[in-house]
């Protein structure tokens, strides 16, 4: 995973880059950036942040307009990232808008999320959020039909998969990426919220069905309701241990468009275990983007010593740089720690053990009739990357 150069948390490039990540700074916002700016400042370290924590097109909205406070390098590069965000954005909207009109006309449904569906239904501007890829989520039956699809588009799965080992793929999997001739790893398929081992067993059919509509580019898609997806991305965020600021921005983001049902909220995360995934979530919001803890759920914040305790940690951490290998033994202790309660722990060290997949798929080549052993394949590899780390 990508992380930035170790700053401290009082170090100025980090105050400005925390500062002018907004997508609507307040007046406080722009006084702390000019207060910052008056003081002496690594411009290379904060353009490197900046791209880093994929914020470089909100630094650019935000400190373009301040003329000479601002060297002019650096206004000069943040304007060229922000143009080739914007280009990169208009060609994934293309894209997307092709691959959901195919999927339609076989009569398949697929929910974009993220990127720029996020951007477009939360910033108001789908070129304020960098964009990397388009990321779908489908129906587990559909998978090997919109893969044939998107092949006819031009796309090719990343890691092809044996056609007599695709179907325990798809069962103990959770998404196929794919490349296309304009680049590598432009389309993501998920049909679960992420690999089986973690442990986190989101219902997919109630996330379709409470889907809403919003408007990209003038054509209207599909998209996970608020409600899911701050459990979607708050999820994802822990994957990664809260490793870019652009996925905080996305959950304020949420948290200001929307007046959210957090009794459901709550309840869903209850049942997924992910409660303390969800708090941790809403204080490093809090923590480093000033985002407003809700007063429904400020109660069980507060009273989760535990959470609270691991924001901290992963706060300091995050402005520090540290890097966290997740093919390492203290990357999985920390996944541990982050779930709250012992079946979802003792669930998670199960799947992590016994659950094949794409690399013990590459390591061996097995018939089809010996495909269980590839649980004994996953046992030797995961013996073999503990006691190397």
């Amino acid at each position: 995973m990508d992380r930035p150069e170790p700053n401290t948390l009082a170090a100025p490039e980090w105050k400005l880059l925390l500062a002018a990540s907004s997508a609507d700074p307040s007046e406080g916002d722009l006084g702390r950036i000019l207060s910052l700016l008056q003081k002496p400042i690594e411009w290379e370290a904060v353009l490197r942040l900046a791209d880093q924590h994929g914020t470089s097109s909100l630094l650019y909205r935000n400190l373009s307009p301040l003329g000479d406070d601002v060297p002019s390098a650096a206004r000069a590069t943040l304007r060229q990232r922000y143009e080739r965000n914007v280009h990169k954005s208009l060609f994934l909207t293309r894209e997307l808008i092709r691959i959901l009109d195919c999927l339609d006309a076989l009569g398949i449904e697929a929910i974009p999320y993220k990127g720029v569906v996020l951007s477009e239904a939360y910033y108001g501007d789908m070129a304020l959020r960098q964009s990397g890829d388009m990321d779908l989520f489908v129906r587990r039956q559909d998978v090997t039909r919109i893969k044939n699809a998107v092949r006819d588009l031009g796309y090719t799965a990343r890691v092809p998969i044996p056609e007599a080992a695709e179907e325990d793929y798809i069962a103990s999997g959770y998404e196929c990426t794919f490349d296309s001739p304009a680049g590598r790893n432009l389309l993501e398929l998920q049909w679960a919220l992420q690999p089986r081992f973690y442990a986190v067993d989101f219902e997919m059919d109630g996330l379709f069905e409470r889907a809403v509509s919003v408007t990209v580019a003038g054509r209207r898609v599909k998209t996970p309701a608020p409600e899911d997806l701050l459990l979607v991305l708050a999820v994802h965020a822990a994957k990664h241990v809260w490793g870019k600021l652009i996925w905080l921005r996305d959950i304020k983001q949420i948290l200001k468009a929307e007046s959210l049902n957090w009794d459901w909220v709550q309840s869903r995360a209850r049942g997924f275990g992910i409660e303390r995934i969800l708090r941790i979530t809403l204080l490093l919001a809090n923590q480093l983007l000033a985002a407003p803890i809700p007063a429904a759920i400020e109660p069980a914040i507060q009273a989760d010593r535990g959470a609270r305790a691991l924001a901290d940690e992963i706060a300091a951490a995050v402005a520090a740089g540290v890097s966290y290998d997740a093919q390492q033994i203290s990357y999985f202790r920390l996944m541990l720690r982050l779930r709250e309660r012992r079946a979802d722990r003792l669930r998670f060290l199960a799947r992590l053990t016994f659950t094949p997949g794409p690399g013990e798929w590459e390591a061996i080549r097995l018939p089809k009739t010996l495909f269980p052993l590839y649980r004994l394949v996953r046992l030797a590899r995961l013996a073999s990357r503990f006691a190397r780390g």
